[in-house]
């Protein structure tokens, strides 16, 4: 199958340098300049009367922006609270579920490596506990809920936190059903899905989880530091911020996004992001996307000798995320994916995401509309034999 051809005039619209390879937009997206532009006149804005900006209609503008956003996610605004990243949003999860010594929260070997760190934490200060279901690379649908299903714990499970479409394996769930699964036995959903807004269409009310949050900062174009967490009508009165503002007698929202002189560029200029992405045609660039992840994932996993069948299909063709195996013996942990990914960034001039997932090593290459397959036909060139070099 061909690549798809380059998206016209797209590497226009970025600042990226000309001379990387840049195919890790899934770690921290890449900001499109017209959004820069306008977030920078949003910053001129405040520094020429930062009184008229903070003790102004900076809350009404914040309202807006978040019904602007929450709409293009089918998510309620009036239940949605714009955060600076999912793992925020997941941090004011925890802590308003009110953990106790008999609870446990439940994971799966898929989880966020920062959000594992925060439910860890959560748990140690309550004295509850953290159990995790395994779930293999390959899983179909059917075996994740069965699974899911499995480990649940009537009674002593709190709290389920399961990936939309996770990070370090690019795998989609079957999220609307592990969340059906759950609520049988009335326990609560947290879906991370920091990966799902502009990569792929989702309808968060409809999904029926009890907390959702997704960032905008990766696949929407939006500034850094712009996510969105959505929480269903029972939970709202629980949410509690982290940090106690002048909003708090309102509530959930406003009392966890006004937080007095904290920098709300971002999300003020994250509707510019959205714009710039349908006046590319959403759903060409998700087509492109796909297809040229699926190239990547191709041919660098042949340069590599990797099975074919070990390339695994996503459950969505417009996923714009693969994972290609790496040798065994490479990226068995968190320390050694580091080190490869730089080693890879600084010798092949090519940004590309190294994780270890259960010991083992994952190369994950992201596609977005700036990139060309030739960037992918070059790393597959030149990655055995700098793999071999990094092995010595």
């Amino acid at each position: 199958m061909p690549p798809p051809a380059a998206f016209p005039g797209a590497r226009l619209l970025f600042s990226i340098d000309p001379a990387v390879s840049f195919l890790n937009h899934g770690s921290f997206g890449a900001v499109p300049i017209a959004v820069q532009r306008a977030q920078q006149r949003i910053r001129d804005e405040i520094e020429s009367n930062p009184v008229r900006f903070y003790g102004g209609g900076v809350v009404d503008r914040i309202i807006h922006t978040r019904r602007h956003l929450a709409g293009f996610l089918g998510a309620d605004p009036e239940g949605s609270a714009l955060v600076a990243n999912t793992t925020t949003g997941i941090s004011l999860v925890l802590q308003s579920v009110r953990l106790e010594s008999a609870d446990e929260v439940l994971l799966t070997d898929h989880v966020y490596g920062a959000v594992d760190l925060a439910v860890r934490r959560h748990c140690r200060r309550a004295g509850a506990t953290v159990r995790s279901v395994s779930l293999p690379l390959g899983a179909s649908d059917a075996e994740i809920v069965s699974r899911v299903r499995a480990a649940l714990r009537p009674g002593k499970t709190k709290l389920l936190i399961v990936e939309h479409l996770s990070s370090a394996t690019a795998k989609l769930f079957p999220a609307c059903e592990v969340v059906a699964a759950a609520h049988e036995h009335e326990i609560p959903v947290l879906a991370d899905a920091a990966h799902v807004p502009g990569m792929l269409p989702v309808d968060v009310s409809a999904l029926g989880a009890d907390f959702w949050v997704g960032n905008l900062h990766k696949w929407a174009f939006a500034p850094r530091g712009t996510a969105l967490l959505a929480v269903a009508p029972a939970w709202r009165r629980r949410i509690e911020p982290l940090v106690v503002s002048w909003e708090h007698e309102q509530g959930f929202p406003l009392s966890v996004e006004y937080q007095g002189t904290i920098d709300y560029t971002p999300w003020l200029a994250a509707p510019i992001g959205l714009f710039t992405l349908r006046s590319l045609g959403w759903d060409a660039v998700r087509k492109h996307n796909g297809a040229l992840a699926a190239h990547g994932q191709r041919v660098v996993g042949a340069a590599l000798d990797v099975d074919p069948a070990d390339l695994l299909e996503p459950a969505d063709p417009e996923i714009s995320m693969r994972v290609v195996p790496l040798p065994a013996g490479l990226a068995t942990n968190a320390a050694e994916a580091l080190s490869l990914r730089q080693y890879i960034a600084d010798k092949l001039a090519t940004e590309a995401q190294v994780s270890s997932w259960n010991g083992r090593g994952l190369l994950r290459l992201s596609a977005q509309v700036y990139n060309r397959a030739d960037e992918y036909d070059r790393l597959a060139e030149r990655l055995p034999a700098a793999l071999t070099a990094y092995q010595r």
